[in-house]
Formats: C-alpha cells, sequence, structure tokens
C-alpha cells in the first residue's frame, strides 16, 4: 500500500492511496479462510469448501468489503502516524473509476485538520464579576409582588360599579347566531376583570356594573381559536351580575408566609433573599462569561478549519431566517446564503469552541453520567406523562444526548477558567446588573 501526500496547505490536506492488486486479493483470501469453517455448500462438508469455490461464491461480494477495509485501514493507519483529526468527515474519491478486478485500487483523499490549539494563560485573564446582594427594598418588592398575586389575594363584597382588577361572580348564557353553544354557559363564575382569562373584549364588557345588573356583551372570537367551530365567530354573551367585589392584600405577616410554604414571615423573607442572590448569581456568570470569551477570543490565535467555519454560518443564516420567518416550518424555503456576517459569527463559535475542546481535554473535565441522568430528567420533566418515551428517545438518539452535554461540557471548562483566571468581585446595584443584562441581550 502506498500513501503519498498531495497537499499540504494551512488545514487541508490531500493524499493519494494506492492499494496493490496482491494486497486487495490477499485481502480478499484472508476474509474467505475466515469464513470459509462455516460456510456449507452442495457436495462438500462443513468448512470443506476448496478456496476456489468459495471465490467463485462469495468473492465478489467479499472483494467490496476488502477493498473498503484496506482503504478504511489506510486512513486510521495515516492518521495516527500523523497524529491529525479530521475536521469533519475526509472526502474519498476513486480515481480510477473504470476499475477491474486485477488492477490496483487509487483513490484521492482530502482532508481539513483541525489545528493545533495554542495554550492559554489563564492568569494573563483579567476580568471583573458582578456581585449584588439582596437590599430591604428588592425584598419588600418580592414581598408586596407575593402579596398581590393571585394565590394571595382575597375578595370581599363591595358596594358600586366594578373596575380593573375587581371580581365580578356572574351566569352567564353565550350564543352564536342565536343559538346557545357548548362550554358556553356557567353559573356564579367569579370572573378577575383584567385578568384577560377570558375571550379579549368581555372582561372589558363588564366594567363598571354593578351587583344585579344584566348585560349583554358582544365579542368575536379569534380567527386561531381552539374551537373551530367558533373560530372568527360573533358571540353575545347575557350576563347577570350577582356581585362585585374588591380585591384585598394581605398583610405580610406570617400568615401570608404560611401560604408560600414558609414558617413564619423571617422564613418567606429569608427564602426571597436566596432566591434573589441566586438570579443575581446566575445574571452575574452569564455576563463574566461572556467577557471570559471576549478575553479568549483577542488573546488566542489560531488557523480555522473553512470547512467548519462554512458548516457554522450556513447553520446561523438558516437559524435567523427561521426565526424570521416563523411560519415556515419545514425547509421547503427559497436557498439561503450565509453574509459576511454571519460568517464572522460562525469563525468566533468555531474558534471559541475548538479552544475550549482543547482547554476541557487538557484538564480532564468531563460530564459525569449522573450529571446527564441529571440533565435528562429535567428535560423529561418537560412531557409529563410521556417522560419513558422520552427516556427511549434519548436512549436511541445520540445526536440529542450530544446537544444535552456540549452546553454542560461548556460551562464546567468555563468554571475551570474562572477558577485560574484573574478574577475580581466587585459589589454594584441591581440596576448595574440589570444595565448589564440588557447590554448583553442587545449585542
Amino acid at each position: 500500500m502506498q500513501v503519498k501526500e498531495t497537499l499540504n496547505e494551512g488545514l487541508k490536506r490531500g493524499y493519494a492511496i494506492t492499494v496493490t492488486a496482491a494486497e486487495l486479493d490477499a485481502k480478499v483470501v484472508e476474509k474467505l479462510k475466515e469464513a470459509q469453517p462455516d460456510v456449507e455448500m452442495k457436495g462438500f462438508r462443513k468448512g470443506k469448501v476448496p478456496m476456489a469455490m468459495m471465490r467463485k461464491q462469495f468473492g465478489t461480494r467479499v472483494l467490496g468489503e476488502a477493498m473498503q477495509e484496506s482503504i478504511d485501514g489506510a486512513m486510521a493507519e495515516h492518521m495516527e502516524k500523523s497524529g491529525d483529526r479530521p475536521a469533519m468527515q475526509p472526502e474519498i474519491k476513486m480515481t480510477n473509476e473504470d476499475w477491474k478486478e486485477g488492477e490496483d485500487v487509487a483513490v484521492d483523499v482530502s482532508y481539513e485538520r483541525l489545528p493545533d490549539v495554542p495554550a492559554t494563560d489563564f492568569k494573563a485573564i483579567k476580568l471583573e464579576r458582578m456581585k449584588v446582594e439582596a437590599d430591604e427594598e428588592s425584598v419588600k418588592e418580592a414581598l408586596d409582588n407575593l402579596a398581590s398575586s393571585p394565590q394571595a389575594v382575597s375578595y370581599e363584597e363591595k358596594k358600586g360599579a366594578a373596575k380593573d382588577g375587581d371580581q365580578v361572580v356572574i351566569d352567564f348564557v353565550g350564543k352564536v347566531d342565536g343559538e346557545a353553544f357548548e362550554g358556553g354557559t356557567a353559573e356564579d363564575y367569579p370572573l378577575v376583570l383584567g385578568s384577560n382569562s377570558f375571550i379579549p373584549g368581555f372582561e372589558e364588557g363588564l366594567l363598571k356594573v354593578k351587583a344585579g345588573d344584566e348585560k349583554d356583551v358582544t365579542v368575536t372570537f379569534p380567527a386561531e381559536y381552539q374551537a373551530e367551530h367558533l373560530a372568527g365567530k360573533e358571540a353575545v354573551f347575557s350576563c347577570t351580575v350577582k356581585e362585585v367585589r374588591a380585591a384585598k392584600t394581605p398583610e405580610l405577616d406570617d400568615e401570608l408566609a404560611k401560604k408560600f410554604g414558609a414558617e413564619d414571615l423571617a422564613g418567606l423573607k429569608a427564602q426571597i433573599t436566596e432566591r434573589l442572590e441566586a438570579e443575581y448569581a446566575g445574571a452575574s456568570r452569564a455576563i463574566t462569561k461572556r467577557a471570559l470569551l471576549d478575553a479568549l477570543d483577542k488573546a488566542v490565535t489560531f488557523d480555522l478549519p473553512t470547512t467548519l467555519v462554512e458548516a457554522e454560518a450556513n447553520q446561523i443564516a438558516h437559524q435567523l431566517w427561521h426565526e424570521e420567518n416563523p411560519d415556515v416550518q419545514g425547509h421547503d424555503h427559497p436557498e439561503i446564503t450565509a453574509t459576511d456576517e454571519h460568517t464572522t459569527l460562525a469563525q468566533r463559535r468555531v474558534k471559541l469552541g475548538l479552544l475550549l475542546a482543547e482547554i476541557g481535554q487538557t484538564a480532564d473535565v468531563k460530564v459525569s453520567d449522573q450529571e446527564m441522568t441529571q440533565a435528562i430528567m429535567n428535560q423529561a420533566r418537560q412531557y409529563p406523562g410521556q417522560e419513558r418515551q422520552f427516556f427511549e428517545f434519548v436512549q436511541q438518539n445520540a445526536q440529542f444526548r450530544q446537544q444535552l452535554q456540549a452546553p454542560m461540557f461548556e460551562d464546567k471548562v468555563v468554571d475551570h477558567i474562572l477558577e485560574n483566571a484573574s478574577v475580581t468581585d466587585k459589589t454594584v446595584s441591581k440596576d448595574d446588573l440589570q444595565k448589564a443584562v440588557e447590554a448583553l441581550e442587545d449585542e
């Protein structure tokens, strides 16, 4: 077998591989001998079929396998010797397409190798990490929000007209074209005006009503309404107002705390403080991670495989096109061409992806089986009642498992870098953190 280099330009590599007819024939004989003990043929005992008969009966089929194995073996041997790791599947093309049995096999192999990623001096990376503590004002604001939530608010009868935020207790009958429809009738129904829990226009139609009032409210069902026979139809709801109630916000006391699972108000405040600071820490980490990636992007330079960049740019362009055209679910759409902007973003993603992968491999960063199981369980909770089918899907779909694992691996590598970089904590206000988050989202 002969391997001759035909291209060595940047990361691009090309080789001409020749498998001689003698080598190929020897491979065929080897495979036939391996199979011979199990072969039965009329007129011969099992395992005693002559090689000539074996070659006549199975030679053509085995020849194709031998050819593929020879080429694969040559590639594997070359990769081991050269240390190359192809960025994508190598392109293999047979050059003597009119090949006949008994001739040498000649193929051209081309690929881009993954680059050698230079080591990174983490200590040279200097970052500021925002730190926000949950102050009394923020905790009080969160408590007020809980107190005004549907879970905490109660209602008591009031006199006078209903306004936004009040609760009205009503009987109603809905009709389309003068006929009552299924699901359009109720008695003693408590409806909070402004909750947007009914068809658009219904709650607005009950503003200013009083207990004892009877009122017809005319609305139009949305065109995309789930009940097709009602979609887009005009309906008249005959309503009888039985009671008007005003919202009563509870006191910030132990009784309120118990509604939210805390023993007392102090315990609820502690829970809120912990939750707020966890939210702040999460936002801070996202900002710090972006700053770290920006620093890495500037600090490290190496050649990028054009095949990976082009594939990533096309993927970005395709994804953004679908975001701009949400009505198109499939791929029956015009050809999408990546722009220079897409390519620039793709270069950053490919560069950082290769860099983080190299850092993770060097540091022996791994996502444990336990972490993967937990991630799968978290995903499964999004499909209540179908958890078993989801687990089976995950077991059979290696690509999906990789999609789950990739961001977990990236976060662990980021944590590893941050542990070794020069990171200074800086106490800031909640507003400063919010502004930084908004700036991050605008990029």
